[in-house]
């Protein structure tokens, strides 16, 4: 196939449509086979997750935004199968005519009884997808289940409904490989990648019956990594002594650790994605990682090319307008010398750095009053936690401003009518000539009902418990008040920035382009989107050293910090003085000048291409063509 040239913010790349390390492969295989009287097409890629057009957790991004690498490598010989959603299959997938092997065994998989749908993934790329009906499976629950433990002494509980599905959807998903390998396997070989246990429950049967499949088995993080770093300030440093099966029944997650470590032994292939969880699959998982597969995002969705910068701009407007919302019934500040700083995640306090940033917010805060800096700080807290709604004085202050911003523009429009009439005719105009007495009234009681004499609060949604809740809670013993003398201001907002969102009105994507800095130090982080996601978008990022983002930054990117692409050390360092690295990060960021934070803007946009899926899923090939070397 040919190859071809193609242009993006960062400039030109060559892409093949296949790697050469998997043709060699895929042709070392073929003739190892037709030596024996067999294959001779090029090989099948068939990809399982649960988040295959299921939007449930970051591997859903992973797997989304790696397809139009994937497409142009493997064409028609890529497929994705995952369980059918209906209220995201209705939205991004549609049904095809049942052709070709993939096709031709979801027609056989009906015959059988079992719901299945074959049609392509409404993503760029457009990839063929298989989504199988958990409900038609669930008959034979109980037989997968006892096979799970007779087989592979994988315990699964009945009254577990994840459990439950993820084990139908396992069984769902061998049958559909059997039926694969059944029509396909004497003509070419078949590659299987899993990912994460709920994507791997089908793993260990199809090794135990020998299918003529070679598997790869990807872990994004570990079960109990996740639970125990959560509860551990020492985490890495007890890895290597960590009882396993003690630790998954003390969290009471037997079976998903159980699961995750039968996939991981049974594959022919282990990934992970990072260096940080290659560390922990050694010592939790038992087994060395063959080939680490870092993340990556299809930059060309992010590009745009000389126009991110205006689109800063853009966007930091939009931001204004709700800082003018929040603060600005209570005091003002100077906007233009005002910079936004922005965390986001789900809510793991601990694991996504909260309680870390907070602290270092907090030091800059005091940093910047002692240096007597004339800058103000707003930094946004974004994550999901239950609330009962948006805070009502939230809400109004709003509406008055959404007010008084209308009616400051109609008496803009009348006072420019006007004025031109007046000045056109030879007279000096004075404001009560320019503008009706109505205007005037209605300037003046919106005016009143702007101020409140009210510190702004911290939070902009009535939680269903604010007196536990972890980030309250530092922040009320940290002294983030909003106080008019604190020069760092906090806004606690516990639901995802969306465009339906009342307060914003724009999308996430948006927000981070307005955003003069994102704040990620995790303690926790197989991987990391949200840094990886803001140098897409052209803004500087802080992550950590135990971060597998933050970690592959720090082996392959020399030059990091002056690309903007900053790391925070935890692995080696002790709380504070972690926290003092943040703080100095910070700082720097808060005193550049205008100038230079425009051209830090351009170093991180061009920092972007590295990271571009053309690039990493270079690693993927590695990892197909070990484990076509691997079939027997």
């Amino acid at each position: 196939m040919a190859k071809r040239t193609r242009r993006t913010g960062g400039g030109t790349r060559r892409k093949s449509a296949a790697s050469d390390v998997v043709i060699a492969a895929s042709r070392a295989a073929g003739s190892r086979s037709r030596a024996a009287g067999g294959r001779k097409s090029d090989p099948l890629l068939v990809e399982i997750a649960w988040e295959a057009v299921n939007q449930v957790g970051g591997i859903y991004t992973v797997i989304r935004s790696k397809l139009p690498s994937m497409t142009e490598r493997w064409g028609k010989r890529f497929c994705v199968v995952g369980p059918y959603m209906h209220h995201t299959a209705s939205v991004e997938f549609e049904e095809a005519p049942l052709t070709g092997p993939f096709g031709q065994a979801v027609k056989k998989l009906r015959e059988m009884g079992i719901g299945a749908h074959f049609g392509n993934w409404l993503v760029t790329g457009r990839p063929r997808a298989v989504l199988l009906d958990l409900g038609t499976g669930y008959q034979h629950l109980d037989s997968a289940k006892r096979r799970l433990w007779e087989h592979h002494g994988i315990p699964a509980p009945v009254d577990n409904p994840l459990i439950n599905d993820v084990v139908t959807f396992g069984y769902l998903v061998e049958q559909f490989l059997s039926i694969l390998a059944d029509r396909e396997a004497d003509k070419r070989p078949i590659i299987a990648h899993f990912h994460e246990w709920m994507g791997g429950s089908a793993l260990p049967e199809i090794r135990r019956r020998v299918l003529p499949i070679t598997t790869v088995f990807t872990t994004h993080a570990t079960m109990l990594g996740r639970y125990i770093a959560a509860n551990d300030p020492w985490y890495y440093d007890h890895v290597p002594f960590i009882d396993w099966a003690k630790d998954a029944k003390r969290f009471n997650i037997e079976p998903q650790v159980y699961i995750e470590r039968a996939a991981a032994h049974g594959s022919h292939v282990l990934t992970t994605v990072s260096n940080v969880t290659a560390y922990e699959c050694e010592h939790i998982l038992g087994r060395k990682v063959d080939v680490v597969t870092p993340n990556g995002l299809n930059i060309e969705r992010f590009v745009a090319l000389h126009q991110f910068q205006n689109l800063h701009n853009r966007f930091k407007q939009r931001i204004h307008q709700f800082v003018m919302g929040h603060f600005f019934p209570s005091y003002s500040f100077d906007l233009d010398k005002t910079l936004y700083f922005f965390t986001s995640g789900r809510f793991e306090y601990r694991n996504k750095g909260f309680d870390m940033t907070l602290e270092a917010l907090s030091r800059l805060n005091w940093r910047l009053k002692h240096d007597r800096i004339d800058r103000t700080v707003v930094a946004f807290m974004v994550t999901r936690r239950p609330f009962r709604g948006i805070n009502a004085d939230e809400l109004s202050q709003h509406a008055v401003m959404k007010e008084l911003r209308d009616t400051c523009d109609s008496i803009k429009d009348q006072i420019g009518d006007r004025l031109f009439t007046a000045v056109a005719t030879g007279r000096t105009p004075k404001f009560d000539d320019l503008v009706d007495e109505y205007w005037q009234l209605r300037l003046r009681r919106l005016r009143q009902a702007w101020g409140t004499g009210r510190w702004p609060a911290v939070v902009t949604h009535d939680l269903v418990d604010d007196s536990t809740d972890e980030v309250l809670n530092q922040i009320r013993a940290c002294g983030l008040l909003n106080d008019r003398s604190d020069p760092v201001k906090v806004v606690y907002h516990p639901d995802f920035i969306s465009a339906t969102n009342p307060l914003w009105s724009m999308d996430y994507d948006q927000f981070v382009r307005g955003c003069h800095a994102g704040i990620f130090p995790s303690y926790y982080e197989p991987w990391g989107y949200t840094p990886l996601e803001c140098m897409a978008l052209g803004i500087p990022s802080i992550t950590s050293d135990v971060s597998g983002f933050g970690s592959y930054v720090l082996d392959h990117l020399p030059d990091h910090d002056e690309n903007g692409l900053y790391v925070c050390h935890r692995r080696y360092a002790d709380y504070n003085t972690s926290v003092n690295e943040l703080t100095e990060k910070m700082y720097n960021l808060t005193v550049l000048e205008r100038r230079d934070r425009i051209a830090l803007r351009n170093r991180v946009d061009r920092s972007a291409e590295h990271f571009d899926w053309s690039n990493l899923a270079s690693y993927y090939d590695r990892a197909h063509a070990m484990a076509l070397q691997r079939l027997t």
